[in-house]
């Protein structure tokens, strides 16, 4: 196999960078590159050591250099990592010396992909890398190394034992028939099979809670004009993000931005005032907060506490039926509003004051709950992605065919295929099944350099 070499450090002005190769020829290689004290063909795994790399035309960096020996190595091969300066040029031209010397250019997550290869890592593992480097708060980091540490591959490893003792047990029930047992022994393969079932129905419920903590929740501000909804904005993301004044109608476009609340990433909206416009370009700004809080996947409805309810109030209440919300009671510093028919309408409904910051942790602890969020475990097994989701589907889909087979009196061969399939579902999921194409398309999402 061919040695690859590639820049595994984002590109731009830092303290370090770091420039990886991997494959049989990494430590010749960077013994040809690199002057130093020690013979580096020698040194023993898991050793470094401080030299200067050099071309033809001299010195290119210093740089202090690590030996990793196949096949305890993060791609199960014999790896070298050069940490350099962290400037472009000089990232550039220690690879670029690399493949002076034999090394080839690596592709997107090759360095993972030959992991996998090597049987370093399942496929659900090498995609939890890729998920760990592109946590944006700190559940969904925790999410993605409970992932890498093999908690989904051990969750759906578990299951899918399950099932082939199953389709075993049915295959010899096939072989040495028993009529006076055939009800007992049915029944007692449906209770299985709805069983493993019923944990994979709960591992996709819990995806789509992992995708909101990975991806972030598109989270509307909304309410009538002056509640406070600007204040509240700019108290979450701790600058001033959105203008404040006294006067009804400031915003009259959407203010975005992104923030971390409880660990959770929220892309936020705040939105114009919902009232009747008073001219074109309010009109537009309300027209687009009812679009955002229609696109919403979470709604913080934001009301002045210190005063009775308008209509507009009353109409929010109305269109936030059955949606997930969390009612604002704002300038709770004020005093004197009344929230009881808030809280009838949003159970989660907290008083808060915008401006001084107190109730903020009740609010965090208010979305965690509307979200569902609360009581996601950290080290739970939490399928990531599209791929994962639809081979837990299609083996959750099977297991219902062959329940209902198993019901409507089919016979066992039929529904050995069915479990058969089933299995095969959840072994792609792994990996331990996948075909070249699956696998391809799982590493061409990874950065260069992993």
């Amino acid at each position: 196999m061919e040695t690859i070499a590639a820049i595994a450090t984002p590109l731009g002005t830092s303290g370090v960078g770091m420039v990886r190769l991997s494959g049989p020829q990494s430590v010749p290689i960077a013994a040809r590159m690199v002057r130093t004290g020690r013979d580096i063909e020698t040194m023993k795994g898991y050793t470094g050591c401080y030299g200067r790399v050099f071309d033809g035309e001299g010195d290119i960096d210093e740089a202090v250099v690590f030996v990793y020996r196949a096949p305890h190595s993060y791609t199960g091969e014999d790896a070298v990592e050069f940490c350099c300066h962290g400037g472009p040029y000089l990232l550039r031209h220690v690879l670029r010396r690399c493949l002076e010397l034999g090394a080839s250019p690596a592709g997107p997550g090759e360095f993972t992909r030959r992991a996998f290869l090597a049987g370093k890592l399942s496929l659900t593992q090498a995609e939890a890398v890729m998920d760990l480097i592109s946590s944006t708060g700190r559940q969904s980091a925790a999410a993605a190394l409970a992932a890498r540490d093999g908690s989904v591959y051990r969750a759906i490893h578990e299951l899918c034992g399950t099932l082939v003792h199953a389709a075993a047990e049915l295959a010899a029930w096939v072989d040495y028939p028993e009529e006076d047992h055939e009800a007992v022994f049915t029944a007692e393969l449906c209770g299985t099979l709805r069983t493993v079932r019923e944990q994979l129905a709960e591992l996709l419920r819990t995806a789509e809670r992992g995708a909101l903590v990975r991806d972030g929740v598109l989270t509307a501000i909304v309410g009538r004009p002056n509640v406070g909804k600007s204040t509240l904005m700019n108290r979450l993301t701790g600058e001033e993000t959105s203008i404040v004044t006294d006067e009804a109608g400031t915003t009259r476009d959407v203010v975005e931005c992104r923030v971390d609340v409880g660990g959770v990433p929220l892309c936020l909206w705040d939105t114009a005032g919902l009232r009747e416009a008073c001219g074109k370009v309010e009109a537009a700004g309300v027209a687009r907060a009812r679009q955002r809080l229609e696109r919403a996947q979470l709604v913080l409805a934001v009301f002045d506490g210190s005063a009775p309810l308008e209509e507009e109030d009353l109409s929010l209440l109305r269109a936030l039926a059955g949606r997930p919300a969390v009612g604002v009671l704002n300038k709770a510093d004020l005093g004197g509003g009344m929230g009881e028919t808030v809280r009838a309408h949003l159970p989660e409904t907290v008083c808060l004051s915008a401006l001084t910051g107190e109730g903020m942790e009740q609010l965090e602890e208010s979305l965690l709950r509307v979200l569902a969020l609360d009581s996601l475990e950290t080290g739970a097994a939490v399928l990531a992605g599209e791929r994962q989701c639809a081979c837990a589907g299609r083996a959750r889909d099977l297991l219902g065919e062959a329940i209902g087979a198993l019901e409507a009196g089919v016979t066992f061969d039929a529904v050995g295929v069915l479990l058969d399939d089933a299995i095969d579902a959840l072994l792609s999921l792994t990996g331990e099944r996948a075909g070249e194409a699956v696998v391809d398309e799982v590493f061409s999402h990874f950065c260069v350099g992993k």
